[in-house]
C-alpha cells in the first residue's frame, strides 16, 4: 500500500525542514509526500527543493488558503491512502505510518486514526495537552467526537465518493469532512492506540478570541449540515478539550 501526506506550506522556513524529514524518516511503509507550497517567500520553497527526493511531488503556485492547499494535494497524491503533515508538526516516530500501513491490512477499513501531542513550539518534547481519540463508533459523533485530523489516514476510496475539504469553510472544513465521513452508513475506522503526530501549539483555530468564535461557528454549522447534531454536541466537542490537559503522559 502507498500512503501519500499531504503538506500546506506557506511561510514556514523555520519547520518545514523538520516536517520533511519526518516523513522521509518513515521505515516500512512506501510513502508519497506531496508538498504545496503558496508562493513562500520566506525560504521555504529554497528548503524543499534542497530535501525533495524520488518520493516527493513538490507544487508552488498561490492558493486561496489551507484547505484550498491541501484539496490541491489530494487532487495530485497517488496513493492507495493519503492523510496530511501539516508544516509545523512533525510523526512521533519512524514507524507511524508503517503502523498505519497495518491497519489498512483489513479491506473493510475505511480510515485509520491514533492520538495526537500538542507540544511547544519551541520544544516538541515539551508536551501541553495530549488528545487520547479512542476508538469510534458513530453514536460517540452526536456526544462532539472527533478524531485528531493530523492523525487521520483515509482509503482513497473515501475522498472519491465524499469529496475532499470545502472550501467555503475557514477553520472547519476538516470538522465537515469528518461528520461527512464517519458518517456515512457502514464506515469503519481502525484506530492506533499510541500518538501518531506531535502538534506544535498556535494554530490557526486558537490564535485569537474571533478566531475561536468563527471555529464554534463553523462548527455548528457542520453539524447542522451533516444532521448530527447541534448546540448539545457542540457544547460536548469544546468541553472534552479540558481532559487533554489532565494526565498528560
Amino acid at each position: 500500500m502507498r500512503i501519500s501526506v499531504i503538506t500546506a506550506v506557506y511561510n514556514r522556513a523555520a519547520t518545514v525542514r523538520e516536517a520533511i524529514a519526518s516523513v522521509q524518516a518513515q521505515r516500512d511503509a512506501e510513502v508519497e509526500h506531496v508538498l504545496i507550497d503558496g508562493a513562500s517567500t520566506d525560504g521555504s520553497l529554497a528548503i524543499m527543493e534542497e530535501m525533495r527526493d524520488g518520493r516527493t511531488v513538490l507544487v508552488s503556485e498561490p492558493d486561496e488558503g489551507i484547505y484550498d492547499a491541501l484539496s490541491k494535494g489530494f487532487e495530485r497524491a497517488t496513493g492507495d491512502a493519503l492523510g496530511l503533515m501539516h508544516s509545523d508538526d512533525l510523526f512521533a516516530d519512524d514507524e507511524v505510518l508503517s503502523s498505519v500501513t497495518e491497519a489498512f491490512a483489513d479491506p473493510s477499513v475505511d480510515a485509520v486514526h491514533g492520538d495526537l501531542q500538542y507540544v511547544a513550539q519551541d520544544d516538541p518534547g515539551r508536551v501541553i495537552r495530549h488528545w487520547r481519540s479512542g476508538p469510534f463508533h458513530p453514536r460517540r459523533l452526536k456526544r462532539g467526537w472527533m478524531p485528531p485530523h493530523p492523525t487521520l489516514y483515509l482509503r482513497r476510496s473515501v475522498l472519491e465518493a465524499h469529496g475532499s475539504f470545502d472550501t467555503t469553510y475557514r477553520i472547519a472544513a476538516d470538522y465537515d469532512a469528518i461528520l461527512r465521513y464517519f458518517g456515512s452508513p457502514g464506515f469503519k475506522a481502525a484506530y492506533v492506540p499510541r500518538v501518531l503526530v506531535k502538534m506544535r501549539v498556535g494554530g490557526e483555530s486558537n490564535q485569537s478570541l474571533r478566531k475561536i468564535l468563527l471555529k464554534s461557528r463553523e462548527d455548528y454549522r457542520a453539524l447542522r449540515r451533516s444532521g448530527v447534531g447541534g448546540l448539545g454536541t457542540l457544547a460536548c466537542k469544546n468541553l472534552s478539550k479540558i481532559g487533554q490537559f489532565i494526565g498528560k503522559p
